[in-house]
């Protein structure tokens, strides 16, 4: 077991990409803490970990509020006496619209969520991996934030594309500041990942460019290598890379997870 004794903190960890992370870790023997604002999904991930003997508990927390963040770090100190792991990926698509039309409330909406709150995720569990010299913080990205659709920028969806470019930033920030105390920080960048998610967005994004759902999402499999969409699988295993010591010499650095996604000349 990679992650034997380990304790981590996963925000956004009841479905999607962080219940897959939750899920693999708990294999690997890791005790887990699900955050996010809906608890029925947390119940249910939470109930299969401990259906198989994992551990696992949940708070209820909305990120983009610094003191239920806190509450979530003193919950898992008091229930585990440490935290090891800290996986940032909780997180919103944010609004559908060019930025001439976009709605400044909504942006702001996705940039606190999606970047200060995993800010401030940081910032608290580093109070206590700093005196314990070591931890491990996973940020994740996506490549939405970096090449989005295979192009320089993400059109129609700059609110996602400026929190997650930011994440990317603040990787490399956490990195170099706590290398001393032997904290590593790392970030995973999915490309389109299939879940709901991701037909949630080509939906809303089918209105702007006026093509189906699936020909979009047969577009997305098209740009890849490997011809294919990445799973939340794949997404959980590299996360399991990068919280174990497989990756010990491995930080502030930015893991994509896209099948390859390119641009199509």
């Amino acid at each position: 077991m990679r992650l034997k004794d380990k304790v981590a903190i996963i925000t956004g960890g009841g479905k999607g990409i962080g219940k897959a992370i939750a899920l693999a870790y708990a294999r690997e023997g890791c005790a887990v803490v699900l955050a996010a604002r809906t608890i029925s999904p947390l119940e249910e991930t939470c109930k299969e970990i401990q259906g198989t003997g994992g551990k696992a508990i949940y708070v209820q927390t909305d990120v983009s509020v610094e003191k239920q963040v806190q509450n979530l770090v003193a919950e898992t100190i008091k229930q585990f006496g440490k935290i090891d792991i800290v996986v940032n990926n909780s997180g919103v698509s944010g609004p559908t619209a060019r930025v001439v039309d976009i709605d400044i409330a909504q942006f702001n909406e996705t940039l606190a969520i999606d970047l200060t709150g995993s800010l401030m995720c940081a910032k608290e569990a580093l109070k206590h991996m700093i005196p314990q010299k070591s931890g491990n913080i996973i940020n994740v990205v996506s490549e939405g934030g970096r090449s989005g659709d295979g192009r320089s920028g993400y059109p129609a969806r700059s609110a996602y594309c400026c929190s997650k470019m930011g994440l990317i930033g603040l990787t490399e920030t956490l990195a170099v500041e706590n290398g001393e105390f032997n904290i590593r920080v790392n970030a995973l960048s999915p490309g389109p990942v299939l879940g709901e998610r991701i037909v949630n967005v080509v939906t809303k994004r089918s209105a702007e460019t006026g093509k189906t759902v699936e020909e979009m999402l047969t577009g997305l499999a098209a740009n890849n290598s490997l011809k294919r969409i990445a799973t939340e699988e794949e997404c959980a295993s590299v996360a399991v890379f990068l919280a174990s010591d497989d990756s010990s010499g491995v930080t502030g650095q930015t893991i994509p997870v896209s099948c390859g996604q390119h641009v199509n000349f």
